[in-house]
C-alpha cells in the first residue's frame, strides 16, 4: 500500500478551493450537498494568506504551473492538507474516484500516477452498488443501539446484517420508503431472526484473479479464516483485516461446526484435497460449500 486511505468528517469544515478553470469547478462540484463551508477563491486573492485561514483542506488549481506553484507556497502556511490539481508532486494527498451513496462513501486511488484507471474502477463498482445503500446504513445507524442490545455477539449482529442487506429491509430502503424500512428492521429484531452459520470451503487457486465472486466474498464476511499450507497471501488479504486467523493443522471439523452453529461465517482456504477431507468430517453437522476457482486458462 503505497498511500493510506483516510476519510475526513464534513460537517464544520472549511474547504478553499483557489485558481479557476475546469480543475477548480470540478472540485467545487465534489462537495456539492455536503455539510462543508466551500469557500473559492479568485486567482487574483489566491497570493494573499488570508485567504486560506481557517481552512480545514486547500484545493489549488490553475492552467498556469507557475501560479500554481506560487498559490501552493502561500497555502501551505494555512497548515491544512494541500491538493494541487495535476501537481502531485506540490501534493499532501491525491483526490481519489469516489462513490457516493450518502454515508456509503467508497474512494480508488491510484496515488496520483493514473487517474483514469481509478475512473474505470470506480464505473464498475457504481453499477454494483444499490441506490439506496446509504439510505440503508443510515437506517443500521438509527437502530444501531437496539441491534447491539438485542444481539451483544458481534458475529450474530454481523449476520443479522448482512440478512438485512438483501431481504425487504433493503428493498424498502432502496425504493426511498425509510418509513417501511425501519419497521421491517424492529419487527426482525423483535423476532429474534438468527441467520444460519456456515463453512465455506474454498480451494486455494494458482492467481487470486481465478477466485469467484461468491469465494471473495465469503471471504470478505467471514468472521473467522482458516489457511491450510500453501494458502496464498494474496488471497487471504481478501480478508477483513480484524477477522481472526487460525492455520487448518490446528482446525478440526468440531471447531468449524460450532462456529456454523453459533450462527459464524467461516472461510477455509486449502488445497482441494484437504477441503474435501474436511467436507467428509463435516457431513450433516455443518451447513458448508465448496467453492471452486475458474479454470485457468
Amino acid at each position: 500500500m503505497d498511500s493510506f486511505p483516510a476519510f475526513y468528517p464534513l460537517k464544520g469544515s472549511r474547504i478553499v478551493i483557489a485558481g479557476d478553470g475546469e480543475g477548480a469547478d470540478a472540485k467545487a462540484r465534489l462537495f456539492a450537498g455536503s455539510p462543508a463551508e466551500v469557500v473559492r477563491v479568485e486567482p487574483g486573492a489566491a497570493l494573499e494568506s488570508a485567504a486560506y485561514a481557517g481552512a480545514s483542506l486547500i484545493f489549488v488549481a490553475s492552467y498556469d504551473a507557475d501560479f500554481a506553484a506560487a498559490a501552493a507556497a502561500v497555502a501551505r502556511g494555512a497548515g491544512a492538507p494541500l491538493n494541487v490539481v495535476d501537481h502531485p508532486e506540490l501534493s499532501d494527498f491525491h483526490t481519489p474516484a469516489i462513490i457516493d451513496r450518502g454515508q456509503v462513501v467508497a474512494a480508488i486511488g491510484t496515488a496520483g500516477a493514473a487517474p483514469i484507471v481509478a475512473a474505470l474502477v470506480r464505473a464498475e463498482l457504481e453499477a454494483k452498488l444499490p441506490a439506496g445503500l446509504g439510505r440503508l446504513v443510515e437506517l443500521f445507524g438509527k437502530l444501531r443501539a437496539e441491534t447491539r442490545a438485542a444481539l451483544p455477539d458481534l458475529a450474530q449482529r454481523r449476520a443479522f446484517l448482512r440478512a438485512m442487506m438483501s431481504g425487504a429491509v433493503a428493498e424498502a430502503a432502496d425504493a426511498g420508503d425509510l418509513e417501511a424500512a425501519e419497521r421491517l428492521m424492529r419487527a426482525a429484531l423483535a423476532e429474534g431472526l438468527t441467520t444460519p452459520g456456515v463453512v465455506w470451503l474454498i480451494q486455494t487457486p494458482k492467481r487470486r484473479d481465478l477466485l469467484s465472486l461468491l469465494a471473495a466474498r465469503a471471504l470478505a464476511e467471514a468472521d473467522t479464516l482458516v489457511l491450510g499450507q500453501g494458502a496464498a497471501a494474496d488471497v487471504a488479504v481478501l480478508a477483513r483485516r480484524d477477522a481472526p486467523r487460525r492455520t487448518l493443522a490446528d482446525t478440526d471439523a468440531a471447531f468449524l461446526a460450532d462456529e456454523a452453529a453459533q450462527g459464524r461465517q467461516t472461510a477455509v482456504v486449502a488445497d482441494s484435497d484437504a477441503l474435501a477431507a474436511l467436507a467428509l468430517a463435516l457431513g450433516a453437522t455443518a451447513r458448508h460449500q465448496m467453492l471452486a476457482p475458474a479454470p485457468d486458462a
